[in-house]
């Protein structure tokens, strides 16, 4: 019999999901699609070891202002992590087990089963059967693809407004204290990566005892040094290397 019509209710259409940026697994990296086009002007606060303000510092567009490539961030933590445990298990076989040169004993007559070797496979203490052998399988990336990946870092981390500049860092004293009394004041907290110009021993004196605080040179960043921390403390005169 035909059904009436009346009081049918139209049911709610489903849309499919938008697709979700890909992220590796285990790992935090902070990829907000909302956040992928460039700001229109790129700066960062400055303060000096005091902790005082002393105006913002524009950041080179070309390397804080791109866009955030996802995939290729991805990538070059898989590839990271990939040769960060490489494959150097080794086992030997038959061949290169010591001893067995002479037959156990005789073929026939002993009421023993045939045998050449006291090294065979099937023995005690004999070789192993397709065991795992040290394999070469690094994977690598370009110099082109290592140089915008890092560029995706610090532009998401100049985005997310994670980035203090520091001005006159090679003058503050060689204590912990002064060093704890400076990220008291900016209320930094979690890991943080202090990025300096040059090597400078009072900043590593002075900071070298606070947990989670780590210090790398604004030529050997990469990508993934860059996402391990939650804030970026650059040294003024480190800024200009990034151009």
């Amino acid at each position: 019999m035909p059904t009436s019509k009346k009081g049918s209710k139209k049911l709610p259409i489903k849309t499919k999901a938008k697709n979700k940026p890909a992220i590796s697994r285990g790992h935090k990296v902070k990829i907000s699609p909302a956040k992928t086009k460039a700001p229109s002007h790129l700066s960062a606060p400055v303060f000096d070891i005091a902790g005082r303000r002393l105006g913002q510092v524009s950041l080179p567009k070309e390397t804080f202002g791109q866009k955030v490539n996802e995939k290729l961030i991805t990538q070059t933590l898989r590839v990271y992590f990939s040769n960060l445990h490489p494959q150097t298990a080794s086992t030997k076989t038959r061949s290169e087990v010591r001893g067995g040169g002479r037959k156990p004993h005789r073929q026939k007559g002993t009421g023993r089963a045939r045998a050449g070797s006291i090294r065979s496979p099937l023995w005690v203490g004999g070789g192993i059967v397709f065991g795992p052998k040290p394999v070469d399988k690094k994977l690598k990336l370009s110099k082109k693809m290592k140089r915008r990946a890092l560029v995706s870092a610090l532009s998401q981390k100049a985005k997310d407004g994670e980035i203090t500049v520091i001005s006159n860092f090679e003058k503050i004293a060689p204590k912990t204290k002064s060093a704890v009394h400076l990220l008291q004041k900016l209320n930094i907290g979690g890991k943080t990566l202090v990025i300096l110009d040059s090597n400078k021993k009072n900043v590593k004196l002075a900071m070298r005892n606070i947990p989670q605080v780590d210090f790398d040179l604004a030529d050997s960043l990469n990508a993934y040094t860059v996402l391990s921390y939650e804030n970026l403390m650059i040294e003024k005169e480190a800024v200009g290397k990034f151009k």
